[in-house]
């Protein structure tokens, strides 16, 4: 998924004063180019009643249509909806946005049909003062909406762009043990990393081809602490761990630089809880200080290389469904 395309969704006010000054534009100039006719004022005021009507249903149209249906995403993007917005704030302002959309076209409508049928130059300009008045009250009563969804649209657009459909590895560890550097390793991305803890600020995103199989790599900060007490972007991690990661590798770091093994091993055990297949991955063995704790050390799905972990991983990928393979040249 991708939010970065999510129109930007202004004040009430801006589509306001863009519909009447287009208006207004529109019917000066059809007023320039028909100076002899008898009924110009009542053209006039039709293009500017049609040219509100055009401009404000496009706009607040493509507002409804730029969101994507939250019950139709992912269950990865659902739960994240859920923690970072207000689900039922977002299916108010969409419901308010559309209601607007159909009150404008009724009073466009409406206020047409009335000046087609006048004859009275004052009352041509009596309905178009009462139709920009009530076209002006729509638009205001979703003035709240309109900021809401602006609100979102800015959440939305720092969420990550995960691959759903593709075979995900989630890299698990605490902070400063070594997971981006091996994201980088694994996938060639360059990732920020320096040496301090929680470098991690975004979910870190990379790609690598693994038996002909395109292969999703998240590095996930984290210490996985209750939810509701982890920062939003743990929460992210956790939930990529949760809903997309089809196997979790996790760093061990054996010089305890930062994390004792102890603390290390809880870790691990606190991700089997996610019912996922897990191998471990021991980074910074050539520090003279490491120690592997045998259990670590005696385990089959232990690795200190990369392309012992990559042949590892290429083994998982057997049990990967067909169907939701993605090859390299597809993606």
């Amino acid at each position: 998924m991708n939010f970065q395309n999510l129109n930007k969704v202004e004040t009430a006010d801006w589509y306001l004063n863009l519909a009447f000054r287009n208006a207004n534009k529109a019917a000066t100039l059809m007023k320039d180019q028909m100076r002899q006719r008898p009924d110009t004022i009542k053209k006039a005021e039709l293009e500017k009643i049609s040219t509100i009507r055009n401009l404000l249903h496009g706009h607040l149209n493509a507002i409804l249509k730029s969101f994507p249906t939250i019950d139709e995403l992912p269950e990865f993007y659902q739960e994240l909806v859920k923690v970072t917005l207000e689900h039922s704030d977002m299916k108010h302002s969409f419901g308010a946005v559309n209601w607007a959309v159909n009150r404008i076209d009724q009073f466009s409508d409406s206020y047409s049909m009335r000046i087609k049928k006048c004859g009275e130059f004052s009352m041509i300009l009596r309905y178009s003062r009462e139709y920009y008045g009530r076209i002006s009250s729509v638009v205001k009563k979703i003035k709240k909406e309109l900021v809401y969804l602006e609100h979102a649209r800015r959440t939305m657009k720092g969420y990550p762009s995960i691959k759903t459909s593709v075979f995900t590895v989630a890299i698990a560890g605490f902070p400063n043990v070594g997971k981006t550097t091996l994201l980088s390793k694994l996938t060639g991305s360059t990732p920020e990393i320096a040496n301090y803890a929680f470098t991690t600020k975004n979910l870190n995103v990379g790609y690598t081809n693994i038996n002909n199989t395109r292969v999703q790599f998240i590095d996930t900060p984290g210490t996985l602490n209750r939810f509701e007490k982890m920062n939003p972007i743990e929460q992210q991690a956790y939930l990529a761990i949760k809903h997309c990661a089809n196997l979790i590798v996790f760093v061990f770091d054996p010089s305890e630089q930062a994390y004792g093994a102890k603390d290390q091993m809880e870790l691990i055990k606190s991700l089997k809880k996610f019912d996922k297949d897990m191998i471990i991955y021991v980074s910074k063995t050539d520090l003279p200080e490491g120690n592997i704790p045998g259990a670590i050390k005696s385990g089959k799905k232990c690795f200190i290389d990369i392309e012992s972990l990559k042949n590892s991983i290429g083994k998982f990928l057997k049990d990967f469904s067909v169907e939701n393979k993605t090859t390299l040249n597809r993606i």
